[in-house]
This record gives C-alpha cells, structure tokens and sequence, in this order.
C-alpha cells in the first residue's frame, strides 16, 4: 500500500465499495425471489453470502483505517474515506434485511400463501434501483441524482402502508391467518427499512460533494404526509 498513490488506494476503495453494492442488489433480488418461488436453495444461499458481505465491510474498513494512518489524507480525500465507511456500514445492514427475508422463505416453505406476492416484489424492485441510483450518484458525484430518491423512498413507504392494511385484513378476517400474515409483513418491514438505508446511501453521496448532510428520509416522510 505504501508504494502506491493516494489517489490509486482511494480508486480501489471506491470500486471495492462498488462490488459490495453490487453484491447487495443481488441479495435483495435474490431473497424475494426465494420467497415468491418458494426455492429454499436460493433462499440459502442468500444466508451464507452474508457472510461474504460482512468480510468486505471488514476488509474495506480496514483498508481506509490504513489509507487514514499511512497516508494521512486531508480535506476532500479524507472525506472520500469518512464516506466509504460509513456506506459499508449501511450496505451491511440492507445485506442484514436480505438475510432476514430469506429466513422467512425458508420458516414459510411448507405453506402455500395466503395472498399471492404481488407489492412485495415490487418494493424489491424499487429498493434495488434505489441501491444503483445511490452508487451511481456517489461515484459521478450527482446531487441531483442522489435527491432522486426522495419519490422512490416515498413510494416504497407507500407500498409498505398498502401491505400492512392489507395483511391486516386477512388477519382479522381469519385468525389462522396471523402467523403467515405477521411473516410477511415483516417481509415488507425488511424492505421498507433498506429503503431508509438507501437513502442514508445517497445522503452520504450529497455529503461527499457539498460537505453537508441532508435528511432525505425525513424528507421523504414529509412528502409522505403532504401526499
């Protein structure tokens, strides 16, 4: 590391951070799909590529701890740093959120649903652009970009308040469907929650340009209320 430039180390960072997220669109694809195919192997195989999420936040953390001591960066350089780990951090979680859904594929196997899975796909389908969105906004450093995910954090609450009512329904309707009804709304919860986590993505994109932070879920939720 101490032969090459700083700006050749903060270039691998970068694209290590990118291969995380990647990685990450891939588990929330692939978690849902478990879910609506019923395909428990996938729904493993989801689960132990946690792991392989967690050891690149460790990895990318430790190589930007050694960026700070050996190279000492400052100014823009050193915020690039500050952001990358603070995104590995919130990348880890929505890997967390995959992990979890893919747990209730495999608790719900042995059942046929209640409902078919129409609106939880479509908020995976949405968290994951939000997820290519925010990358693309950190790495072309686009605010504007970045501010585009303030509709689609409100239209994935949206989603989650549809399903929720909806769940709620077939729970009062019959009470055998609780248990089922309850799994999936924490489907939903998962996904709801890597859309908050996306948008922390993309507030920390902003931060890099402008050096200021900007809530953007709270943003979303006030555009929520208006709406």
């Amino acid at each position: 590391m101490v032969s090459e430039s700083l700006s050749e180390e903060l270039e691998k960072l970068k694209n290590k951070l990118m291969k995380m997220g990647r990685l990450l669109e891939e588990q929330i694809y692939k978690s849902v799909k478990a879910l609506v195919d019923k395909d428990i192997k996938l729904a493993y195989e989801v689960i132990n590529n946690d792991d392989i999420i967690d050891n690149m936040e460790l990895e990318i953390e430790k190589r930007a701890l050694c960026l700070i001591a050996l190279k000492q960066p400052m100014a823009k350089d050193l915020r690039l740093i500050a952001t990358i780990m603070k995104m590995i951090g919130d990348i880890e979680r929505m890997a967390d959120h995959a992990a979890n859904i893919a747990q209730i594929t495999i608790d719900l196997y042995d059942q046929a649903y209640i409902k078919p899975l129409i609106d939880i796909p479509r908020m995976a389908k949405i968290s994951q652009d939000m997820i290519q969105k925010t990358l693309k906004a950190f790495m072309d450093q686009d605010v504007e970009l970045a501010m585009s995910l303030v509709p689609m954090e409100k239209e994935i609450n949206a989603l989650y308040d549809q399903i929720f009512r909806e769940l709620l329904s077939y729970m009062m309707q019959d009470s055998k469907n609780i248990p089922q009804s309850t799994r999936l709304l924490l489907v939903a919860k998962n996904l709801e929650r890597v859309g908050d986590h996306a948008t922390n993505l993309a507030e920390m994109a902003i931060y890099l340009v402008k050096g200021q932070r900007v809530d953007l879920n709270k943003l979303a939720h006030a555009r929520r209320r208006e709406g």
